[in-house]
């Protein structure tokens, strides 16, 4: 599996919309890579269609979304009629990635061990990979085959990358958009004030070091 700040992995893949070559198809915006264990599967379908419902969501924060799953673009194809179906949604615009060799599930270490199909090979597991324009991953998560994921915070955590990435502040725990953020302890006190013009406030604590500095969230 690729590390934090690695510049993801190129390669090459048929997909719903064609072949694909990754860094080309992901050009300067973010982009989200989630794969799942197979088609026309009960975890799957929900996800994806969740992933439809908020294709405009990610698109106004500039991020590509695109899904991986060990079978064939005619597979696919079928069951992307099933998932519309499901969730009632006219659009889906995303492109999923067919692995049916999982090649590319080896190659980034996707597979569940403890999930298998009916022929006794290992199941893809449910990663999720954040890669920025830089196309270096900036997250990743891993589910095991059994849990869906939660889009919203998917969604939050785009946010908190985005925002991190060209402003010297942290988010908190359970933050969202428009929330006060946290100041990085590498930015010195007296650099405060030009950097944060709104303000800084510090939360005293038992020890009585000022570490716990909020901010409202930069422009």
């Amino acid at each position: 599996m690729p590390n934090l700040g690695d510049v993801f992995p190129d390669f090459e893949a048929q997909t719903t919309v064609g072949a694909i070559k990754f860094h080309e198809w992901l050009g300067n915006s973010w982009g989200i890579l989630f794969s799942h264990p197979a088609d026309y599967t009960p975890v799957c379908t929900t996800e994806l269609g969740k992933a439809a419902a908020m294709q405009s969501d990610f698109a106004k924060r500039g991020v590509k979304m695109i899904a991986l799953s060990c079978d064939s673009v005619e597979s696919h194809q079928g069951w992307i009629k099933d998932i519309k179906g499901y969730s009632k949604c006219d659009e889906f615009d995303y492109p999923i990635i067919a692995d049916d060799k999982r090649e590319l599930a080896v190659k980034f270490g996707m597979l569940d061990p403890d999930e298998k199909d009916a022929a006794g090979l290992p199941l893809t597991a449910r990663c999720v990979f954040i890669i920025g324009p830089d196309k270096k991953l900036k997250l990743s998560i891993l589910y095991p085959a059994t849990t869906g994921r939660n889009f919203d915070e998917l969604l939050r955590v785009v946010d908190s990358l985005q925002l991190t990435a060209t402003k010297k502040v942290a988010t908190p725990v359970n933050w969202k958009q428009g929330e006060p953020c946290m100041v990085l302890p590498s930015v010195k006190a007296e650099d405060c004030p030009k950097q944060f013009p709104k303000g800084v406030t510090i939360k005293k604590v038992v020890s009585g070091k000022q570490y716990l500095r909020f901010t409202p969230q930069p422009e």
